[in-house]
């Protein structure tokens, strides 16, 4: 452990869900590079032995019955208490030994997230089908939130406990990556990157991403928290695209009325007029609950203002003692 996690507590959070085969490799691993860190293990529900492997490896196993990351994520931040929070997947595939640098980042440099960058030391760690879904979705977040992430769907992170308790997460499955790096973008918090390899699982580990199926999940959150974060935003592009609308079905009639003073397409007329009622009405609607999301900002503020920041608890404790 690095001297700016001591008088620290640590915690390292790891969600499984049928990782037998690789869970007392991870737990080992993580015991080496944070030997003062707890180790937490909740399992989703396996079918296979991932509890007993992982209670034989020193780690404290906890369930969460109902499926999902996203589900696990929620009740991990519930449930434990600790200075800084260490996720990480159960798979195997991200280098325990960096978790140290991670730490000493957030410490040293009083953020809230840093993230494990994933760079590929094997070919077949990343899938192409991931790689390109990552990019694109992580572009998207990054032009709509201001995210300066560039692997947001990692599952390599480090948390201070004011993010961790000033987090409302709703994910129910792989789509709280994105969740997490929304949130930090729209509090505003300090956040940074530290590149880890990223390698294949090891045999008998399979992985329980579905490109395509995933993939829909997190363009769906995208846009649900671009609703509920973003909503002036979110509103103005469907008004603009109501009125582009209006405006295309509209110029023939108003050609035709300028040419002969007549309007002999009365319904399409009528369509026109409602679409660009409907636009405004979007862009009152989106006004409205922007601010109603300024003030849900400011409560989640107020409630991450409660926890000190790392390095303040870590003066605080050796002040103490």
């Amino acid at each position: 452990m690095t001297s700016f996690a001591d008088g620290l507590e640590v915690a390292v959070l790891v969600p499984c869900f049928n990782e037998e085969a690789a869970i007392d490799k991870v737990v080992r691993d993580f015991r080496a590079a944070l030997p003062t860190a707890t180790i937490y293990v909740y399992d989703n529900n396996s079918s296979d032995d991932t509890s007993g492997v992982a209670a034989r490896a020193g780690a404290e196993v906890r369930r969460e019955l109902m499926r999902g990351k996203g589900n696990v994520v929620r009740r991990m931040f519930q449930d434990i208490e600790a200075d800084v929070y260490v996720m990480v997947d159960g798979d195997d595939t991200y280098e325990a030994a960096v978790a140290p640098a991670l730490v000493e980042k957030l410490v040293a440099e009083n953020l809230d997230m840093v993230v494990g960058r994933r760079v590929e030391t094997h070919q077949a760690a990343y899938r192409a089908g991931h790689r390109l879904g990552n990019r694109v979705l992580t572009g998207l977040v990054g032009w709509l939130f201001g995210a300066r992430i560039a692997d947001m769907l990692s599952g390599y992170r480090v948390f201070s406990r004011r993010f961790v308790k000033s987090f409302p997460s709703s994910s129910r499955e792989f789509e709280i990556e994105t969740e997490l790096t929304v949130h930090a973008m729209q509090m505003r918090m300090a956040v940074a990157e530290i590149a880890t390899s990223y390698k294949e699982r090891p045999p008998g580990s399979t992985s329980k991403l579905r490109t395509f199926r995933d993939g829909w999940r997190i363009l769906m959150t995208i846009t649900n928290l671009m609703r509920n974060e973003r909503p002036l935003l979110f509103f103005s592009l469907i008004g603009m695209a109501l009125v582009a609308l209006a405006l295309i079905l509209g110029i023939p009639v108003m050609v035709t009325y300028l040419d002969t003073g007549l309007v002999p397409r009365f319904p399409t007329a009528i369509l026109c007029s409602a679409l660009v009622v409907i636009a405004v009405l979007c862009v009152a609607t989106g006004l409205i609950l922007d601010l109603v999301a300024h003030v849900r900002r400011e409560a989640k503020r107020l409630v991450y203002l409660q926890h000190p920041a790392p390095r303040a608890r870590r003066r605080g404790v050796s002040g103490s003692g």
